[in-house]
């Protein structure tokens, strides 16, 4: 009896055995070989709650690449997987599914019972991401998987770390950060839920400082006005030109600040003129 080819080609009959025959072959494996020479890479680790997006689409597909293109030239070529244990995220999720589903909190648990927690998460969410990559065909050992939370890991990275401030190539700085009042600790940009919320300009004169009058700035922080370093307008606008250069003074603190010219003031909003707070 003949089977019939199907009308449209479907890769959920193809590509999940094809890559089980590779890995089971072991083709990916990045086995030391004295004759040839070496090539690695080492993934940068997506997050472990996470899911696959076009970054990780596009990153997983250069590395890919590159690691068969080197395979091709004869290299012992490596190309080592993993996942970060992105702490503060998961932390977020495992703590609102306790908040929906129990009405708990991670104090009503203690810190025990809440890392037991975390780490069932972890298991049941953990490899999601690993397995939207083998559906992509990525060719990673991945015998030799890691967590950043395995053992010794963390040892690995603080010593890089180390040996990279030593050398000058990597340097701590003061930075704004993200605080969360809730959790309470910091948070990076890519786990903050911007909103937009009705603002309102508040218009406060600056006194000039040679007594010829005021400028009258536009703010929707006045609050922060303790803190200004000066007052900026943009070059193009007539109203100003004759101002830049010059000094006000900043109401409450009574200190001379300087106006300056800057193209990022918006012609024709506010006032025209943007105080300055680092």
């Amino acid at each position: 009896m003949k089977k019939e080819l199907p009308k449209v080609y479907e890769p959920q009959q193809v590509e999940g055995r094809v890559y089980e025959m590779w890995e089971n072959a072991g083709c990916f494996n990045g086995d030391p070989d004295p004759a040839k020479k070496p090539f690695s890479i080492v993934m940068p680790p997506p997050n472990v709650t996470g899911q696959l997006h076009m970054g990780h689409a596009l990153d997983c597909t250069l590395q890919d690449i590159l690691t068969r293109f080197k395979r091709m030239q004869g290299y012992a070529a490596l190309w080592v997987p993993g996942v970060d244990h992105a702490g503060i995220s998961t932390q977020v999720k495992v703590e609102e599914d306790l908040r929906v589903n129990e009405g708990l909190s991670r104090y009503d648990l203690g810190r025990e019972k809440f890392l037991q927690r975390v780490w069932k998460w972890k298991e049941k969410y953990g490899n999601r991401i690993v397995q939207q990559q083998k559906k992509m065909g990525v060719s990673c050992d991945w015998s030799r998987s890691r967590f950043t939370m395995d053992e010794g890991l963390s040892k690995a990275v603080r010593e890089t770390f180390c040996e990279l401030y030593d050398k000058g190539l990597i340097y701590k700085g003061s930075r704004i950060i993200n605080w969360c009042p809730h959790c309470v600790t910091a948070l990076s940009d890519a786990e903050v839920e911007y909103q937009d919320k009705p603002g309102h300009l508040w218009h406060i004169r600056y006194p000039l400082t040679d007594g010829s009058g005021d400028l009258v700035v536009a703010t929707t922080r006045p609050e922060t006005m303790m803190g200004d370093t000066g007052v900026a307008v943009n070059p193009e606008d007539e109203r100003f030109k004759h101002l830049v250069g010059k000094t006000c003074i900043l109401p409450i603190m009574n200190r001379e600040i300087p106006i300056v010219a800057d193209e990022y003031v918006e012609l024709g909003f506010g006032t025209g003129a943007v105080k300055m707070t680092p």
